[in-house]
This record gives C-alpha cells, sequence and structure tokens, in this order.
C-alpha cells in the first residue's frame, strides 16, 4: 500500500512538472536570453573610457581694419555665400569623431569698443562664431594678445557669442570644467605675454584642482614669433605646468610649428602655429597640425598604456598660392615633408617617437 502511494506521487509530481514547462514555453511572454537583454549603449566588458582631444593653434576669425579687401577673410566669407560651414569642412570630419576639439581664439567677436592702440587688432561679425559651432570646435582658448584688441567690452561680448553658439571659453583667470562620459575636463589658459597672468597662473591652477578634475589641459600663449624652437622659459613653464597637475600642455604664439616633447609622461606641444587664422592672407609657412590624444579611465583610473598620441599633418590653406583660412589635411609628398619636419623640430626631446602620424 505504501508502495502504491509513492508511486502516485512521484506521477503526481512529474505532471506538474510537465505542466509548468508546457504553460512557461507556450506562454505569450517572450524568453529573454542575455542577448537581447544587451543595449546598443551598453557598457563595454573591459568597462574602459576613452575621452579624445583634438588641438589646433591660432584661429583669427575677422580682420585688421587696415587689411580690408581683395582676399581679407570677409571678402573669403561673402565670395563663399556666406557659408559658416565653409572653412573648416576639409578638417571637420577629423573634428566630428573626438570628444572634444580645442582651439586658441585671436581677436574678437563684437561691434563694440575701440581698437586698441597698436599694430595689429582683430574684429569679426559676432556671427562667426558659427563658424566654429559648424566646425565640431568645442572649445576656445581667450588667453593671448588679441582677445582685448577692441578692450574689455568687446572681450566679454566674445565670450557671450562663443557661449551662444556652443562653445567652452575660457583662459586669463577663468578655468572651466566641462564633463565628457562621466570624466571630468579642467581647461586653464594663460598668456605668458602678460605678467599679471603669468603670476597668477599657479593660483588659478590650485583653484581649478580643488574641483577635483580628472583631466587639466592647460593652453600658454608665449614664445618668440617665427621661432621654430622654443624658448628656455616656455620649456621650463610647461615642465613647471606639469609638476603641478598638467596633463597636457598646448602652445601658440609663435605661428609656426614648434617641437613636442613627453615630459614625465605628459605631453607638450610647444607651438601649433596657425590654423585658420584671417590675420594674414599671405604668411610664407602655411604647415601645421592637429594634434590629437586619446586618454583613458578605467572605474575612474588613469590606464597610462592605453592612451596614445597622434598628429595630423595639414596647411592653413587649401591651396598654395595664398591664405584662403581653410585649413586642410596634406597628402603625398607634403605630408611627408610636414611629418618629417615635425620629427625634426623635436629632435631635441623625448617622445616623438611614440606618436602615431596620420594621413
Amino acid at each position: 500500500m505504501k508502495k502504491a502511494i509513492g508511486v502516485w506521487c512521484v506521477a503526481f509530481i512529474l505532471l506538474g512538472i510537465y505542466i509548468g514547462l508546457f504553460l512557461h514555453y507556450n506562454s505569450t511572454e517572450p524568453v529573454q536570453t542575455y542577448i537581447e537583454s544587451v543595449k546598443s549603449d551598453a557598457v563595454p566588458l573591459d568597462k574602459h573610457t576613452y575621452i579624445s582631444i583634438s588641438a589646433v593653434g591660432d584661429c583669427t576669425l575677422g580682420v585688421d581694419i587696415n587689411g580690408l579687401g581683395g582676399g581679407s577673410f570677409d571678402d573669403e566669407f561673402e565670395k563663399n555665400g556666406r557659408n559658416y560651414a565653409h572653412f573648416f569642412e576639409n578638417v571637420k570630419p577629423i573634428f566630428e569623431k573626438d570628444d572634444l576639439t580645442i582651439v586658441n581664439f585671436e581677436g574678437t567677436l563684437s561691434q563694440r569698443g575701440e581698437r586698441q592702440d597698436k599694430e595689429y587688432a582683430f574684429r569679426g561679425n559676432p556671427l562667426y562664431a558659427k563658424i566654429l559651432y559648424e566646425g565640431s570646435v568645442e572649445a576656445a582658448n581667450l588667453a593671448n594678445n588679441h582677445s582685448m584688441d577692441y578692450g574689455e567690452t568687446a572681450f566679454n561680448d566674445t565670450k557671450l557669442h562663443l557661449e551662444d553658439s556652443g562653445i567652452t571659453p575660457f583662459g586669463r583667470s577663468e578655468y572651466k570644467i566641462i564633463e565628457i562620459k562621466g570624466v571630468k575636463i579642467g581647461l586653464i589658459g594663460t598668456s605668458l605675454l602678460t605678467y599679471a597672468e603669468r603670476i597668477n597662473f599657479s593660483k588659478v591652477m590650485e583653484n581649478l584642482k580643488l574641483e577635483n578634475p580628472d583631466i587639466i589641459i592647460a593652453s600658454f600663449h608665449w614664445g618668440e614669433e617665427n621661432m621654430n624652437t622654443p624658448t628656455n622659459d616656455q620649456i621650463q613653464f610647461a615642465h613647471l605646468a606639469i609638476d603641478l597637475g598638467a596633463d597636457l600642455v598646448l602652445g601658440h604664439h609663435p605661428h609656426i610649428l614648434q617641437g613636442i616633447e613627453k615630459y614625465n609622461g605628459k605631453y607638450i606641444a610647444y607651438s601649433l602655429g596657425n590654423f585658420c587664422f584671417g590675420g594674414n592672407r599671405g604668411p610664407k609657412d602655411k604647415d601645421t597640425m592637429i594634434f590629437g590624444y586619446k586618454f583613458c579611465f578605467k572605474d575612474g583610473v588613469r590606464i597610462f598604456e592605453k592612451e596614445n598620441a597622434s598628429i595630423i599633418p595639414c596647411s592653413i590653406s587649401s591651396v598654395k598660392e595664398r591664405n584662403d583660412f581653410k585649413p586642410s589635411i596634406l597628402l603625398g609628398d607634403e605630408y611627408e615633408r610636414v611629418k618629417n619636419k615635425i620629427i625634426s623640430l623635436s629632435g631635441n626631446f623625448e617622445g616623438i617617437e611614440d606618436i602615431e602620424f596620420i594621413q
């Protein structure tokens, strides 16, 4: 009797399991597999976060009132149908792919203020800020010797017009922090041509560090114009900036290229040269570059071995005979020439051998 009862119990249990399986596989609810649950924006399994930076040199979107006429920046704008996307269209594919593009912006975007008593003073239409936006530029250093060409009022107008166009202005005593993919990036700009900014740099850096940024990028306006070697002052200040916490140093003002150095594992681009430069329609040296750097984080910690630097040799113009203010990527023999030039200029420093040149 007990044996029979046991057999019936087993039978009922097996029947229950069968009914449960039948209902499960024939229900209207879909079976959610692991693959189906993975979304396209899911965090990669290695959980690395990459922040890619592109940096270029001097951009002047405007003219000196003493240099109007045929071939000026304003003239090119009109000739090309007032198309704000025109000037950066040859390099925009590069800037669109990165997370942050930084330029040195020289001049003003304002209809107010009085021209300062100096040899060159640059002013552009406030709407020219759209040129940077259309070119996929996100940040602009304003610490240089042309940001005050029309006084404090025009300087403040320039900041406002850039911000209204989605560009982050920074520099002088004003640092900025932007967040990308959860990574806080501090931007600090200093003109070493100004004694007050030079003295104030360490204080501004300390204030920036109180915000606990994950990355600090320092942009310096320094050196001697038309000299392709950095001064001892540039070198010393660049090293100081890194010792104080900068992760990348970007230089400009000489209007031509200077070398690249890797100091304590951090890169210094001593001069990125001109880029979209409306201040000179016929410079003898049109060579420039796009300096790229890819930062890497995992669980909030820098993974230095996965980071890398790159250089794209460029010209500030799409034509050889003059400056049409349309920076373009070089190919063939011209690419090789500028590549070898940058390597040569960097010969007294360490680090150029680790940089990838991209054609």
